[in-house]
């Protein structure tokens, strides 16, 4: 009897080992996972194919690895939102897929389907994830304190491939929205502007200009969205 406990006893402790061997292994997975996404989500590598000079000859189209459903590159002056902006023929396709056409868990920036390609719409609206360390369409969340949008409302908006146009964006405007927004994610034209003046958190000009909306979520089990509002010169 006194051997039958002496080996459950080795057994429990086998067994405690194993399941504690397993939990380790699960949070250096998770840890690798954390590093994974934030390497990967990070800017530094695709920032050598930003378009350099308006020149439309494809020279560096053809060095470029980005795939041909690049539409524009979006820069916010003093911040991490420096990527190129894709559009895919659904709002589902650039969600897993950066832009070189590789699957990604961190996707692209990019432009609504229904949105033309060239930015010529009155209203357009450009989503990204939410990243941390201000990834990706991560840093939008400080949009939300006026002085912050204050500081970084200037940017560029390249078009084109290659930058055959280069167009200057202000940041005017931030709020919470629900996804479910027909106004905001619809791009309802005719009631955008009243939209934006009625529910803007902050809201620092109104102008004719072209809009266009940077959206992302405000966390994963979140329906809500932050959009920072941008008119385009």
């Amino acid at each position: 009897m006194l051997r039958f406990w002496k080996k459950l006893n080795e057994l429990y402790g086998w067994l405690a080992i194993v399941f504690f061997g397993f939990i380790m292994l699960i949070g250096i997975w998770q840890c690798y996972d954390n590093y994974y996404i934030f390497e990967h989500s990070g800017n530094s590598d695709i920032l050598r194919y930003k378009p350099r000079s308006h020149s439309a000859d494809g020279t560096a189209a053809a060095e470029n690895p980005i795939t041909d459903e690049m539409v524009a590159w979006i820069t916010i002056d003093g911040t991490n939102i420096d990527y190129p902006v894709m559009q895919g023929k659904d709002n589902t396709h650039f969600l897993n897929t950066d832009p070189c056409g590789e699957y990604s868990l961190t996707g692209s920036i990019f432009l609504d389907s229904r949105s033309s390609s060239d930015f010529s719409d009155e209203y357009s609206v450009i989503y990204g994830h939410h990243m941390d360390y201000g990834k990706m369409f991560g840093a939008l969340d400080d949009f939300l304190s006026e002085s912050y949008l204050e500081s970084h409302s200037t940017g560029t908006l390249m078009l084109g491939r290659n930058g055959e146009k280069t167009c200057s964006l202000r940041v005017f405007a931030a709020m919470r929205v629900s996804a479910r927004e027909k106004i905001v994610f619809d791009m309802d034209n005719n009631r955008i502007r009243q939209f934006i003046r009625s529910n803007a958190e902050v809201l620092t000009e109104e102008s004719e200009s072209r809009i266009v909306a940077l959206s992302t979520c405000a966390d994963a089990d979140s329906v809500t969205r932050i959009v920072v509002f941008c008119y385009i010169d």
